[in-house]
């Protein structure tokens, strides 16, 4: 009999799904390019199962909310080996944003697959107001919002003992040629350096046998104009499709931190941020091991950055 083939699940948004990485009229991305990385490919006409089986359940614009309830069930069913687990950058451009509800989502997915013997693999992500530029009375909520989601991914990180990266450092973020034109996913590069960034330590674990994803893209990085034009031609319609129920929240929000601002109060912003982030950390399920604690003076909203 086959040897089982080794299983690799890939959950979450458009970032997952591939977007920014474009083949043959649809999208790639850094978990196909993983995926095709982790073992031998089979030889065409080969018989008997192939050595790694990759199946893609990202959807664009899904929430935490999608992955618990729609995408956990359909990867349980799948068996994965390998689990990857990005999400929540959405979640930070709805209305009702709770990363409490948040929290306990992702603790519930990652329990689920864990508790079946999968790997996991996690991301922090920079926030979409510093990706798009947006005025600072404007990226500053979006910013609390992910530094929040980054600190809950990076508890559960260590928690869960998931192959982590941090996505959201500085050198990652200002390197514009691993982004598309939209600035808010990975182009080629960015996928490919994902990719290889995630086979490294499967490799180390024995999990990756194959060699790693090539850092080498086929497509030159978006130009300024090609930025600029998308920014002026698709841009809007994004943001309108993507923060139609948050844009009157976003100006309410705009509008605290310019009060905040003028009356030099900004700090409270951040404490109520934090207080919330706690609340959140707090109500993950217990396990014999209990979360890694936080490093004592860092604001709770900017761990995992």
């Amino acid at each position: 009999m086959a040897p089982r083939a080794l299983r690799f699940a890939a959950l979450g948004d458009s970032l997952t799904s591939g977007v920014g990485d474009p083949v043959d009229g649809g999208w790639r991305g850094w978990a196909a390019l993983l995926g095709g990385a982790l073992g031998p490919a089979r030889a065409a006409g080969a018989g008997g199962e192939s050595p790694v089986r990759f199946h893609n359940f990202a959807v664009s614009g899904a929430l935490t909310r999608d992955v618990e309830e729609e995408q956990v069930p359909a990867v349980l069913d799948f068996g994965p080996d390998i689990a990857s687990v990005v999400v929540g950058v959405n979640d930070t451009l709805r209305c009702a944003f709770d990363i409490q509800d948040i929290a306990q989502r992702l603790d519930r997915a990652c329990a689920a697959l864990a508790a079946r013997g999968a790997v996991l693999l996690t991301t922090c992500l920079p926030d979409p107001g510093s990706m798009l530029g947006l005025p600072l009375p404007l990226a500053r909520p979006l910013a609390r919002r992910q530094r929040a989601l980054n600190a809950v991914v990076h508890a559960l990180a260590a928690r869960y003992d998931t192959i982590h990266l941090h996505m959201a450092d500085a050198a990652w973020v200002g390197d514009r040629s691993l982004w598309s034109a939209d600035r808010l996913h990975p182009g080629e590069r960015g996928h490919r350096m994902i990719a290889a960034r995630f086979h490294a330590p499967l490799a180390a674990r024995g999990l990756a046998i194959g060699p790693p994803p090539s850092l080498e893209a086929d497509q030159a990085p978006p130009s300024r104009a090609a930025v600029m034009m998308w920014l002026a031609t698709k841009g809007a319609g994004w943001v309108a499709r993507r923060c139609q129920d948050l844009l009157p929240e976003l100006l309410r929000l705009a509008g605290d931190e310019v009060r905040h601002w003028a009356r030099g109060t900004s700090a409270r912003l951040d404490a109520h941020a934090e207080q919330a982030l706690s609340r959140a950390l707090a109500t993950l399920s217990p396990l014999s091991a209990p979360l890694a604690p936080l490093s004592p003076g860092v604001p709770l909203a900017r761990m995992g950055e």
